[in-house]
């Protein structure tokens, strides 16, 4: 990976943004989609833009290098236009971990992959660049400007990723996975007719979209597969957490459970943890359970990937 290609790329594609933006009077994220298109191919980029798109193009860079230029944009756009917090994207040092749990729970060489609320894609582009396994990623998004965004993106990085357009708490035609994936929105869900349909429902006002999300991924998954999602860490004991449990004691086993530090969300009230889930099995799996204090330190993601071998050594039947 070229570093000084990443900065040039970035630079360019920032300058472009403010251009478009400026001439449009629109915001930074829908200029990124007009910079995305006029580099695609679209009439009407002034010469300025333009020069700067063949520069981009003479870059020639690698998806990865395209993920991390497309990565700086979205901090510095957050930087004086902060999309709300269940539209940022998933941090790099959190999007590797799941990918480790993805990769290391799974024996199959090839995966079929689903990921409710693919926001940005941003994590789909870790998983798709990154994975030393063969994925075949759909992502489900609701939101219309997130949509533009992650199609737009794929298309330049030339990615195999294919997202739809959809509320994913109603039904959907969709074929198992073998992994679903899922940075869970956080909040409410409005309809609470559409809600009752769930065994999570509350019986009382709105029931929590990140619970409701939770029961309807679980049809999509094959027998065998695994659900990681990345959930409040008050999961299990917030209001609504009854509900959530009754409904996992019926179907579902909590197959590990990996806290995050604090820090890396900003602030405690948007603290998650990686909560990895089963369809239940006739024997479940003892529970992985593990305190991540650090992301950045060596010794401490060692000291995780040593205790996680030796469970799914004892566990895993891969």
């Amino acid at each position: 990976m070229n570093f000084e290609k990443i900065e040039t790329a970035y630079e360019l594609i920032l300058e472009n943004i403010q251009v478009i933006e400026n001439e449009l009077k629109t915001h930074i994220y829908d200029a990124l989609i007009e910079q995305n298109s006029f580099y695609l191919g679209a009439e009407g980029a002034n010469e300025r833009v333009a020069a700067n798109n063949d520069k981009l193009r003479q870059l020639d860079l690698t998806k990865e290098e395209w993920r991390r230029a497309f990565q700086f944009i979205f901090i510095k756009a957050g930087q004086t236009e902060s999309l709300q917090a269940n539209h940022q994207f998933t941090p790099d040092a959190i999007g590797f971990i799941l990918m480790f749990l993805l990769e290391n729970m799974t024996s199959e060489d090839k995966l079929d992959v689903l990921e409710i609320g693919s926001g940005t894609g941003n994590l789909a582009q870790t998983l798709l660049n990154n994975s030393s396994k063969e994925l075949d990623y759909m992502g489900i998004e609701v939101d219309d400007l997130l949509i533009d965004l992650s199609a737009s993106i794929a298309e330049i990085m030339e990615s195999s990723a294919q997202f739809l357009q959809e509320d994913a708490v109603r039904p959907q035609i969709l074929k198992e996975s073998d992994v679903i994936i899922s940075d869970l929105p956080v909040g409410f869900y409005p309809n609470d007719d559409i809600a009752k349909r769930y065994k999570v429902a509350s019986p009382q006002g709105h029931t929590y979209a990140h619970h409701l999300l939770m029961e309807q991924s679980l049809k999509y998954l094959k027998k065998n597969g695994i659900a990681i999602f990345l959930a409040p860490m008050t999961l299990l004991t917030s209001d609504q957490s009854q509900l959530l449990k009754d409904w996992l004691k019926g179907y579902a086993d909590v197959i590990a459970v990996v806290t995050l530090p604090e820090n890396v969300f900003g602030n405690s009230a948007n603290a998650k943890s990686i909560f990895v889930l089963q369809k239940q099995a006739e024997q479940a799996p003892e529970t992985f359970v593990y305190p991540l204090s650090d992301l950045q330190n060596r010794e401490v993601l060692t000291d995780f990937i040593e205790n996680f071998q030796k469970w799914k050594n004892d566990n895993m039947n891969l």
